[in-house]
């Protein structure tokens, strides 16, 4: 059976106002488009559904048994298709996973966490650490945001810049680099290379290289916070960005200085699939997103860490 659900509007229309010319006034409709309408409702159900007593028309036993069930079909199909997008953030009680490398991880989540359990307490957030291969968990709803450098290459994914970060090197803070840091002796050091996919090379060897230099890797290791680890026990240097990495580097007691180079500058992309554009919980966790990179990213300014902190 092929049913026309705008059949059901207009038979909510005739059981309210008893009449075709009420329901077409209330439906914007011409009377003789509501008669066929009821003409289709007659002969799809088997009933008259209205019928003429003297100057009026009144409902059959089967049309008011309906009534009520019909309102309440034509009021679901009305917020189907009309979802409120108003949230309260009180009783909002949803799971979004996150995905981002462990430095991100580590700077901008306590903000995030912060901002989230003062507005919608029922919120629970699941971060997840970047893995040593790409995968479609973006594509197939399994993370809902991932925080990235990378920019999504399907036209599925929706993206927005949070803002840069550059490249600072790290190191021991009695490092005999900590006086004096110029290419040639950043060149010379024994480097950590951090990479998830284990790569013993990154972009600034292909700039070293222009200069005729080439630097001596000693080890690459999945995450900064093994990279930083190396970096407290020996004289290695580990050159990675600088805001998102700075609670990392505190704790692992190390210094930065700049890279002694000219270098641009980190973006650090949120990534999203379009399915959630007109989701306001999801727009609301954007914001968060947002708002957590521009408070960490104000910190690096008022404190002016990154210039030999």
């Amino acid at each position: 059976m092929q049913l026309d659900l705008n059949l059901l509007t207009t038979l909510d229309a005739l059981l309210e106002e008893g009449s075709v010319m009420g329901a077409a006034e209330r439906l914007r409709l011409s009377s003789p488009a509501v008669s066929r309408a009821l003409g289709r409702l007659r002969r799809l159900t088997g009933d008259d559904i209205l019928v003429r007593s003297g100057r009026v028309m009144i409902p059959t036993p089967y049309a008011i048994s309906i009534r009520e069930h019909v309102r309440d079909l034509v009021r679901q199909a009305r917020d189907v298709l009309k979802p409120d997008l108003e949230l309260d953030m009180a009783l909002l009680e949803r799971t979004f996973t996150i995905q981002c490398h462990d430095t991100i991880a580590t700077s901008l989540v306590p903000s995030l966490i912060r901002r989230v359990q003062a507005q919608a307490p029922g919120v629970q957030l699941r971060v997840l650490t970047e893995t040593s291969r790409d995968t479609d968990d973006l594509r197939l709803g399994r993370v809902d945001i991932e925080l990235s450098a990378n920019l999504p290459d399907l036209p599925v994914l929706r993206t927005e810049t949070l803002g840069e970060d550059r490249l600072v090197v790290t190191m021991r803070r009695d490092h005999p680099c900590a006086r004096k840091l110029d290419l040639e002796t950043y060149a010379a050091q024994s480097h950590v290379v951090i990479s998830r996919r284990g790569r013993l090379a990154a972009p600034i060897d292909e700039l070293l290289a222009a200069q005729g230099l080439r630097r001596r890797v000693v080890a690459t290791v999945a995450t900064a916070a093994a990279g930083l680890s190396a970096a407290s026990h020996s004289d290695v240097l580990v050159t990675l960005t600088d805001i998102a990495s700075r609670p990392l580097v505190e704790a692992f007691g190390l210094t930065t200085r700049p890279l002694p180079v000219e270098y641009p500058a980190m973006h650090i992309n949120c990534n999203w699939h379009r399915r959630y554009d007109s989701d306001p919980a999801h727009s609301w966790l954007r914001e968060q997103v947002r708002a957590a990179f521009a408070e960490i990213s104000a910190a690096d300014k008022t404190e002016g860490r990154g210039s030999g902190a």
